[in-house]
């Protein structure tokens, strides 16, 4: 993350927590600022937007918070603002990934912006390989079978984005938990060369300090995985403010995506990783598993 270490993302929660303090409406704070209500919403969600200080400012007076708040409110601002000009500098600001923005779905800006900020990944999944780990083979597979009609250029270029994000598993202070429905390494995109390629390099992956793979077997017992869908789990370095950059999870769809972050929410997530991992196979039997199928998909 370059410059501060105070994410937009979390100064816009805080602005948030100020509106519902006083019952403020987001239609009530967008008028306040001349502005929309979807500018107030990407504000609030720490997205970019053309709110200036002036603005700002008057929201405070709106928000009627006392002479400490708004002085700690404007130098917060000030840092965000500094940490948007270095970005711009280094031609961060928008994110890499924006030079493949016509490869994605709108909404998977944004968890990409989550994905690269974030220094704890957990991802359950029924059906496919996490992205993270998916060998070019396999993804091309699972590309051509969504999307049949894209061309050859596109879908290298997909690739390539692909590759790009996977470069966050060699960082040693970012965390990745997968905890995968035997079903997964059943499933056959791109045929069982393709496939038996892809469980070997998992379990490889597995071998890394940093990267946690276990499966959660057909014998199971009875879990709180059953009840869930595939999803991932972002989680936070630590801020030097009181400022928190709260987990969010991600739940992607046919047709558009979730993301939640209520502590509610959050924690009925985390109670269902813990049953899963409490019933998945460890982390030597998983890639015992991995390989053993490989080598009857090799065969």
């Amino acid at each position: 993350m370059v410059g501060s270490t105070i994410p937009k993302r979390a100064f816009g929660r805080f602005l948030r927590g100020l509106r519902e303090r006083v019952g403020a409406s987001l239609l009530t704070a967008s008028l306040q600022i001349d502005t929309s209500k979807q500018t107030m919403v990407r504000l609030e969600d720490g997205l970019p937007t053309k709110v200036t200080t002036p603005q700002l400012k008057s929201l405070l007076d709106l928000y009627e918070v006392d002479s400490d708040v708004r002085r700690e409110a404007l130098e917060m601002w000030q840092d965000v603002r500094q940490q948007d000009k270095a970005a711009k500098l280094q031609g961060t600001y928008k994110g890499w990934w924006q030079a493949y923005a016509d490869q994605y779905a709108p909404h998977f800006d944004h968890y990409l912006r989550l994905e690269a900020t974030s220094n704890h990944w957990i991802s359950h999944q029924l059906v496919h390989v996490p992205g993270l780990l998916q060998t070019s083979e396999y993804r091309r597979a699972i590309i051509r079978a969504a999307h049949a009609d894209l061309t050859e250029i596109d879908v290298d270029r997909r690739l390539e984005l692909a590759a790009r994000r996977q470069e966050r598993t060699l960082e040693p202070d970012f965390r990745m938990d997968a905890v995968l429905s035997e079903a997964v390494l059943r499933h056959r995109p791109g045929g069982r060369a393709v496939m038996a390629a892809q469980l070997r390099h998992l379990a490889e992956a597995g071998t890394r300090d940093n990267v946690s793979i276990r499966v959660v077997p057909f014998s199971a017992d009875t879990h709180a995985g059953l009840g869930i869908l595939s999803f991932t789990l972002l989680e936070f370095p630590l801020l030097s403010c009181h400022l928190k950059e709260p987990p969010c999870v991600y739940i992607d769809g046919a047709e558009g995506a979730l993301y939640l972050e209520s502590d509610r929410v959050i924690e009925r997530f985390k109670t269902a990783i813990s049953s899963m991992q409490r019933v998945a196979l460890s982390e030597r039997d998983t890639r015992d598993l991995m390989s053993d199928i490989a080598k009857e998909y090799a065969a």
